[in-house]
């Protein structure tokens, strides 16, 4: 490795050890070798500390905070990077090891683009593959597509060119929520983006808690659409209405996936949905979230996350069986 590396790859850490060893073994298996890693603990309690104190390889730093979300542990991973770009990783996800390497290749081969970003397959809590890959298409000035959703599925999946940050300034420690697609929005407006289509990160899904208040989810989500749209030209103005429409079909999801699975509560945000954007009624998310709430209110909670498990066992077998077929038929 060069004395300043190419990249710095940024991982915020608040209690979770359960799954750093696994992280830094999966950073250590990429092919591309010329990083740097740097792990923020983010005023953890669960012996993050005494357990970064064993690490031996040089180009890991780990800085240790007080807690400021991980926004503001992102911040601080940037101030303390050296790499031209610089890569995110959430401490309970994966990577397969050729993503460092194909970002950089396109980075590289593309001076002009600022973030490159991927497909990515979910695996739930216990690392295993749900079936679902999601692969967006869009690349190139991409603001408008983004003003619709995030379509950086996590935060362990963009690389991002170090001039972007120092033009437009780093996360807005202010939003709680999606904090991420304020800051892709921001580079989005000044950038093109590039898209490799393979699934090179994998997302773990938990058994979450996600958070009731619905308020405060609204109101950073509204914030950052209103920062999107705030000197956004005339002809473009039309698509907020659409950014409201999928923001209410976002918080119905997290209602669905609350402790509670409050399906009650879904159904009046998919309804304001369509008050924003009567077309999003065509769109998948629409339909995937009506059968959602339709499995939840005749079946309850626990008949909907049966329905999701056949559901999940289903989807990772149909790519084994259209491979069989294929290969059968190739035989043939």
């Amino acid at each position: 490795m060069s004395m300043i590396p190419k990249v710095s790859v940024v991982i915020p850490a608040f209690n979770a050890l359960k799954y750093l060893p696994e992280t830094l073994k999966c950073l250590f298996n990429q092919t591309f070798k010329d990083f740097e890693v740097i792990i923020v603990d983010d005023g953890s309690s669960d012996g993050t500390a005494e357990w970064a104190s064993q690490i031996k390889e040089p180009n890991v730093k780990f800085i240790t905070q007080a807690n400021q979300g991980s926004s503001g542990a992102r911040n601080t991973g940037i101030k303390h990077s050296q790499g031209e770009f610089i890569a995110f990783m959430d401490a309970d996800d994966s990577w397969q090891s050729t993503k460092l390497e194909k970002q950089v290749q396109v980075l590289e081969e593309n001076p002009e683009v600022g973030l490159v970003y991927t497909w990515v397959d979910y695996i739930n809590e216990k690392g295993e593959p749900t079936g679902r890959i999601v692969k967006p298409e869009a690349q190139g000035y991409i603001w408008d597509k983004f003003t619709e959703r995030n379509l950086i599925e996590c935060g362990s999946v963009p690389m991002i060119r170090r001039r972007c940050f120092d033009d437009l300034g780093v996360f807005d420690t202010s939003i709680d929520a999606a904090p991420d697609w304020d800051m892709w929005l921001r580079i989005a407006a000044v950038y093109p983006f590039a898209v490799i289509k393979e699934p090179l990160v994998s997302y773990r899904q938990h058994a979450n808690n996600k958070s009731k208040n619905y308020p405060k989810l609204l109101h950073d989500f509204r914030t950052i659409i209103e920062k999107a749209f705030q000197s956004a030209p005339f002809e473009l103005l039309h698509l907020r209405n659409r950014s409201y429409g999928n923001l209410n079909l976002l918080i119905a999801w997290k209602c669905l996936q609350s402790r509670d699975k409050d399906y009650k509560q879904a159904n009046i945000f998919r309804r304001q949905a369509l008050k924003h954007d009567y077309k999003l009624l065509f769109s998948k998310e629409y339909i995937r979230l009506s059968v959602a709430i339709a499995v939840m209110q005749c079946f309850g909670a626990d008949g909907y996350n049966k329905f999701i498990q056949l559901f999940y066992a289903l989807r990772r077998r149909i790519p084994s069986v259209t491979q069989s077929t294929s290969q059968s038929s190739i035989a043939k």
